[in-house]
């Protein structure tokens, strides 16, 4: 009898966790959904596109692969010790100044990556975005389905602990792949990706 309601127990528990599971992949799929939404509805905005006045005329929302909660993954952060400043090189003359927040240590369907993610100098001085993190990168699409010079992820620091998710789901172009006089940090050779990270936004003439 004892055996039978351990049993019972424990089929309850695993209807629990993939009960769980479920709602938590459901919510992410909305959430990105969401962000999706926004960043259509920001670039449809002339006060807050970085559209040619042209492009508004054929530009009807971005491009995107199908979500895939897999590229949304939990990284475990190595904080960097006495961060220096780092000059980027940008799309213009002009220089973009960062510091290494961390690496980013994670898994992508079984295979293991790491990325560096920065801190800008001018954001951190200000009271909305101190806390903003700047995960620019490379992968094996980049020049074919997706925007040549890399993609950005807008991050958070967590308000506790070492673990942080990337949701490259959120992967978004660069201004400059719309207006070549916007000045965009380039992506650093360490943040290349040997993979195809077929999520976020895809790039299209038509963006």
């Amino acid at each position: 009898m004892k055996k039978r309601r351990f049993g019972i127990g424990l089929l309850f528990l695993f209807i629990a966790l993939c009960t769980q599971a479920q709602n938590k992949k459901i919510n992410a799929i909305q959430d990105i959904k969401n962000w999706q939404e926004e960043l259509n509805k920001e670039y449809k905005n002339r006060a807050t596109s970085p559209l040619k006045p042209e492009d508004f005329k054929v530009f009807v929302g971005h491009s995107f692969f199908d979500i895939d909660t897999a590229y949304r993954v939990t990284a475990k952060m190595v904080f960097t010790k006495d961060a220096t400043e780092i000059p980027f090189k940008t799309t213009t003359a002009k220089v973009s100044m960062h510091t290494k927040y961390a690496d980013l240590f994670f898994s992508i369907k079984g295979e293991k990556y790491k990325l560096s993610v920065y801190q800008s100098i001018d954001l951190m001085a200000t009271a909305e975005y101190a806390d903003y993190l700047f995960l620019p990168f490379f992968d094996a699409t980049s020049g074919y389905e997706t925007y040549g010079a890399g993609r950005y992820i807008d991050l958070r620091i967590p308000k506790k602990g070492n673990k942080i998710i990337i949701d490259f789901n959120k992967a978004y172009n660069p201004y400059c792949a719309y207006a070549p006089y916007f000045s965009c940090p380039k992506v650093p050779a360490e943040n290349e990706l040997k993979t195809k990270i077929f999520a976020g936004v895809k790039y299209t003439p038509n963006h």
